[in-house]
């Protein structure tokens, strides 16, 4: 039964929430070591997040016989320069229509507070679950509006602190455009025979899931924000660059992202004018059906290969664990642990049903690694 892989497999899972759990015990000893790790782990990400974008844009310069520190260079003139333009075009009308909308916030309040009280109103003509459901929802508001007023200092002051951190993310974007072909080399260098065969083919599916589930996401979503810009523009809707926006952030979300951006939108247009909601609702409408049969198809294709259902499912586990943070990072999360399994699973069947071959002898091998 020990050579059982069911239950060396189970072993590992004993064993690996064991250490949690005595790392948990002990986490004062190991606190330096957490903090450390928070304090890169965001830049970390936003490097790699901006080095999957930049990537296309670097082969393509290297292609043109220009040298890796020339297309570091250019790329970084070019987010320089694109930073600039955000700030000195975009920002002040942002900054507009965010002042606009906070001395219209006793308005927009007074307007929601009347749907609410109308809608009390109307509850004794409800069955009594239902009346009881939307006690508690109303209740449920209020706590979440009160929590979000009371912590608005913790959230400045962490918005503050993320302004600091975001200086290391440069370094982490230079360095990994620089020795990026170095990294699967390096990570599989320890290991030999099957074992290398095996770390590398599983370094090279994470680092394509994440491309493809990255570059695809963010074209994706700043074609559906161009799109839902204009048409808000269109249509004269108020704040229709920062609703655009916010669509451009939450379509990063695969399927809820949309209709967490329809939200806002709506509510704005009920209150700017009842006709105006359903121009918002048509445009809105207009978008998805274009990005789900035209655009995603288009750019990202099956390439993640994960069922809707579980997408949803991802999401709102990771929205009840950590917040809008989790959720961004929920979906690729998860197709790099099924990326994981399923070359797990295929290492084993190799291993099972062929007879061995070492991988240094492998010219494929050799290949992948220079």
């Amino acid at each position: 039964m020990l050579n059982k892989a069911w239950f060396r497999t189970g072993i590992a899972i004993l064993l690996t929430f064991l250490i949690i759990k005595v790392f948990m015990e002990i986490n004062e000893i190991f606190y330096p070591v957490v903090i450390i790790v928070k304090s890169i782990l965001l830049p970390l990400l936003l490097g790699g997040f901006l080095f999957y974008i930049c990537l296309p844009f670097q082969k393509m310069l290297e292609k043109r016989k220009i040298p890796r520190w020339g297309s570091i260079s250019i790329i970084l003139l070019a987010l320089t320069l694109i930073v600039i333009l955000f700030i000195s075009i975009i920002v002040p009308v942002l900054t507009d229509q965010i002042n606009n909308l906070i001395k219209n916030i006793p308005y927009i309040q007074r307007e929601i507070q009347q749907v609410v009280d109308y809608a009390l109103q109307q509850r004794d003509r409800l069955p009594e679950n239902i009346s009881q459901k939307i006690n508690d929802s109303i209740e449920s508001i209020s706590g979440i509006v009160t929590n979000m007023l009371t912590n608005l200092f913790s959230y400045i002051s962490s918005i503050v602190s993320t302004m600091f951190l975001l200086i290391l993310v440069p370094f982490f974007l230079i360095y990994m455009l620089k020795d990026h072909e170095r990294f699967i080399p390096f990570i599989a260098k320890p290991f030999k025979g099957r074992s290398k065969w095996f770390v590398v083919n599983l370094s090279k599916d994470i680092n394509q899931t994440l491309q493809s589930y990255i570059q695809g996401q963010v074209t994706v979503s700043v074609i559906l924000g161009v799109l839902l810009y204009l048409g808000y523009t269109f249509v004269d809707l108020d704040y229709a660059l920062l609703l655009a926006l916010l669509a451009l952030i939450t379509n990063m979300i695969p399927f809820l992202g949309p209709w967490l951006a329809f939200i806002p939108a709506a509510t704005i247009a009920l209150i700017q004018d009842p006709m105006m909601l359903v121009w918002v609702s048509i445009i809105t409408l207009i978008c998805q059906q274009l990005e789900g049969n035209v655009i995603t198809p288009n750019i990202m294709g099956k390439s993640l290969n994960i069922h809707p259902l579980t997408i949803i499912t991802v999401i709102l586990a990771a929205g009840n664990l950590g917040g809008f943070v989790a959720i961004l990072i929920a979906v690729p999360t998860y197709a790099v642990l099924k990326t994981i399994v399923r070359n797990v699973y295929t290492h084993r069947q190799s291993i099972s049903s062929s007879a061995s071959r070492t991988v240094e002898d492998d010219p494929i091998l050799d290949n992948d690694l220079k």
